[in-house]
């Protein structure tokens, strides 16, 4: 009677995890230490997939150990890694467990970009193979009986888990045997041969009869619940494994209610309630009557039969000798109770006892997230305030070059060059002159067309592999099931996009730096000469030697020595802003452990305050100094000019010193934007690697799922009908015979999973009585004549008989071998007068066709030369349940 159900697991494709795995680590941690450890990780994790995946699996612990390690490391490196269809593509195909190839029920196969379909068909695996361990058990003993309950309760709860969550990991239509249908269904059964382990151990046990009832009334109650879903989900019959589950369910469904009145029937005879006791026994009676009669070739209930009919024997004669009981209708007893021992198990990772994960150090994606924009916030706070520095300083030298300063200070003689013109001569020269900023400028377009060629070519492929998907999708309609790569594409075109802008406000910002450098060319090249050459180029004036010892002179010199040091603090200032640095990961990931999901905006802006707050407030002090010192440096320096002696010799000396000094702070500032351009430029090329290689990972993943849907989609097609189903009329199937045409033998028609019976002979041809008594018939027992009648070659190919048209001329029914079409013709048709002198036709002696049986060649007196035994008729089918 134990007959336990068990499911068939699922079987994968190779998969390979290191080469994509491997190169998301390379590109996302830089440092080399953390790279070779996650990829001996990634490694690692491969081998377990192999291991749980890739050989089959023995029906014990050890391997139900290694899927579940397996699918709790799938749950741990899920939030770890940006598993999808457009950032790391992994595609998963995994076969129906149930459908083996045939024209029924659901795909053969599913191939999909999910790491959530890895997941549910890993615990689909692990689900089954606990209930192929649970079947094996030795239930005879209380090992066996407690680790059966143990892993059926884990199946159901693997199972019930994949129906909350299938549709929401996939995202898409699912495979017959993970629709949540199948796997509500097979949930319910392991939950019922659960409670039935429990029943077995209560009777092992010899509990109380009361109990013993609850408990077997229970489980009926789940094998019901069982075989009504299993049988009214109109998908799940059709599988052939589903189709012998069912009468399974059915009979422990009888096999444990008449348990229930068994024992129930014990507790009436105790509170000497006979009439109850035969009630219930003889109800026990008519469902292992029931069982025996339809479900035998599954289930065996001798041993419970005669354990019930003996029960019932004793009873009745009890009861008729001594207690003359009233036996009650079985709708007027009492219900029995219920009592439900099992649970599902929850499936809350980690399911394995033996779990470490591999990926522990591995921050999850959503603090890896939160830490890139953090990084952009700190980034924006930093460049902020060093740009504010910067631009006050650009603007101190602007109005210094305005006003000729400090060269107005040292020009005092007329006719020598200023020693601060002569020092940004010479630091010119130390960087390289013309020919540095020039060779500069020239490298910029290369790098703007080899960044714009790396970026048309990602965004090519991504066009090129979307109009084939189209072209596909509009030649198999429906039948193209996987996403649209347009939709798939938006991110990485929204990317590429913002690439593109960027691009474009490089080149603007390009162009305004050549253009400074055109207006500031001349006096570049100016300074680039040799002390004489630039003597010679500055006009000279009249001595204003009689500043030297003034007041104004030293008031100036004195505020332009303050602004060089707030300049100079400037530059401390930027590095210690650049120098800040704080770990957000550990209060991004205290946030993730607690709420469950981390408010990165908030986080970050409380963090950067706290740590640029006090830098914010010098960089403003800083501002504030300089504003107040050039208030005063131009107060002092109009002092100063209604001093000298103003003629037009001085004033163009004066306009070539401001020129050259403007020309310097033009070259320093130009050769940092150029440098700051080639740096931008080669960083980016790095990005767009990076997009082209994520572009190219996506295609070659997309490619492979294209060459499995269209392998599928070709099998498919190959395995339908050639042409649409259609209704034979009524008058070609069953045409009526009539005097002067034998009836054509009946269609075959097929019938799955029954052995194929040979063809029908066709029945005899019509003939009246009279002829067939005359007296010039000879008897049976004549001797054959030594030379028969010659029969008519068959016009076709022997084989099962099939029926023409009637009513179309020149159409005859064709006859199966052996029988004579002119035996109409014959005795039985002729004129009473001929019939005496005719000899009777014997069949000729011919092998008969395969599979056909061959003709007798003297019938037996009783019964016709063509006359055919009758099919044996089957019964009608019987429902499962009993009809009570």
């Amino acid at each position: 009677m134990a007959t336990f159900i068990s499911v068939p697991l699922k079987k994968s494709s190779e998969v390979d995890l290191v080469k994509p795995l491997s190169k998301f680590v390379t590109a996302t941690y830089p440092a080399a230490e953390e790279q070779a450890d996650y990829i001996r990780s990634v490694e690692e994790l491969n081998k377990l997939r192999k291991s749980a995946l890739g050989r089959p699996l023995d029906k014990h612990e050890s391997s139900l150990e290694i899927l579940l390690r397996y699918y709790d490391q799938l749950c741990a490196v899920e939030p770890k890694f940006p598993f999808s269809e457009n950032q790391l593509c992994l595609t998963f195909t995994w076969k129906d467990a149930f459908d083996k190839g045939s024209l029924f029920g659901g795909s053969v196969k599913l191939a999909l970009a999910s790491l959530g379909y890895e997941k549910t068909c890993v615990l689909f695996n692990g689900a089954a193979l606990a209930s192929q361990i649970a079947s094996e058990q030795n239930l005879d003993s209380d090992e066996g009986l407690k680790a059966a309950a143990k892993y059926y309760q884990l199946a159901s709860g693997a199972f019930g888990h994949i129906k909350d969550t299938v549709l929401s990991a996939l995202n898409r239509e699912p495979t017959m045997d993970i629709s949540p249908e199948t796997v509500g269904t097979l949930s319910l059964i392991m939950l019922a041969q659960a409670q039935e382990v429990f029943f077995l151990k209560a009777t092992a046990d010899k509990m109380k009869d009361a109990i013993i009832a609850k408990l077997a009334n229970q489980t009926a109650d789940f094998y019901g619940d069982a075989f009504k879903q299993c049988q009214y989900k109109e998908n799940l019959p059709k599988y052939f494994y589903f189709q012998e589950v069912l009468p399974v369910l059915a009979a422990k469904h009888c096999i444990m209610q008449a348990n229930a009145e068994l024992h129930q029937s014990l507790l009436a005879k105790q509170k000497k309630r006979f009439g109850e006791e035969i009630a219930r026994l003889q109800h026990a009676t008519e469902l292992v009557k029931t069982v025996a009669s339809r479900y035998d070739e599954y289930v065996s209930v001798k041993d419970l039969s005669d354990k019930i009919s003996r029960a019932l024997t004793a009873a009745k004669k009890d009861n008729d000798f001594i207690y003359h009981d009233r036996v009650p209708e079985v709708k007027d007893l009492e219900h029995i109770g219920k009592a439900a021992l099992v649970k599902a198990t929850a499936i809350t990772p980690p399911l394995s006892a033996k779990f470490t994960d591999l990926f522990e150090k591995m921050v999850p994606m959503a603090v890896q997230q939160s830490m890139s924009v953090y990084s952009q916030r700190k980034a924006e706070t930093v460049n902020r305030l060093v740009g504010t520095m910067r631009e006050a300083t650009n603007l101190c030298n602007g109005v210094l070059a305005s006003l000729n300063l400090p060269a107005a200070l040292e020009d005092l003689s007329g006719d020598s060059i200023p020693q601060s013109i002569v020092e940004k001569a010479r630091a010119i020269v130390q960087q390289g002159g013309l020919q540095s900023i020039e060779q500069l400028i020239r490298d910029l377009p290369e790098l703007l067309t080899r960044n714009r060629e790396i970026l048309d070519e990602s965004l090519k492929m991504l066009g090129d592999e979307e109009s084939t998907d189209s072209e596909l999708r509009s030649k198999f309609s429906q039948r193209w099931t996987r996403t649209p790569s347009g939709d798939l594409y938006k991110p990485l075109r929204a990317e590429g996009g913002n690439f593109r802008s960027v691009l474009d406000k490089a080149v603007q910002a390009d162009q305004v730096v050549r253009e400074r450098y055109n207006t500031h060319c001349e006096m570049i090249a100016l300074l680039c000469k040799p002390e004489a050459e630039l003597t010679a180029a500055i006009p000279s004036a009249n001595p204003v030697k009689t500043l030297q010892g003034s007041e104004v002179v030293s008031v100036l010199r004195s505020q332009l020595a303050q602004l060089e040091e707030v300049k100079k603090e400037r530059e401390g200032l930027e590095v210690e802003i650049k120098g800040v640095a704080f770990d957000m990961s550990s209060s991004f990931l205290t946030a993730l452990a607690q709420d469950g999901a981390i408010n990165e905006e908030a986080l970050s802006m409380s963090q950067l305050d706290q740590s640029y707050g006090s830098y914010s407030q010098r960089v403003q002090a800083s501002l504030r100094s300089q504003e107040e010192l050039l208030g005063k440096v131009q107060a002092s320096h109009q002092e100063f000019s209604k001093l000298k002696q103003s003629n037009s010799e001085a004033n163009d000396r004066e306009e070539v010193l401001k020129k050259l000094a403007s020309a310097h702070d033009s070259y320093v500032e130009i050769t940092s934007n150029l440098r700051e351009g080639t740096k931008f430029y080669n960083d980016l090329t790095e990005i767009l690697l990076k997009f082209q290689n994520k572009c190219s990972d996506i295609i070659f993943a997309r490619k492979t799922e294209r060459d499995e849907l269209l392998k599928d989609l070709q099998q498919s097609i190959a395995r339908e009908p050639s042409a649409p189903s259609f209704n034979v009329p009524a008058y070609q199937t069953n045409p009526a015979p009539t005097a002067a045409d034998p009836t054509p033998a009946p269609r075959t028609v097929f019938q799955p999973q029954v052995k194929a019976q040979p063809p029908q002979r066709p029945p005899p041809p019509a003939f009246t009585p009279q002829a067939a008594s005359a007296p010039g018939n000879p008897p049976d027992n004549q001797p054959q004549p030594a030379n028969p009648p010659p029969m008519a070659p068959p016009s076709q190919a022997q084989g099962p008989p099939y029926p023409t048209y009637q009513g179309y001329p020149g159409y005859a029914y064709q006859m199966p071998m052996g029988y004579n079409p002119y035996a109409a013709y014959g005795q039985y048709n002729m004129p009473p007068a001929m019939q005496p002198n005719m000899q009777p036709y014997v069949p000729y002696q011919q092998a008969p066709a395969p599979g056909q049986g061959g003709f007798p060649g003297t019938p037996p007196t009783q019964q016709h030369p063509y006359t055919y035994q009758q099919q044996p008729q089957h019964p009608p089918h019987q429902p499962y349940y009993p009809q009570q």
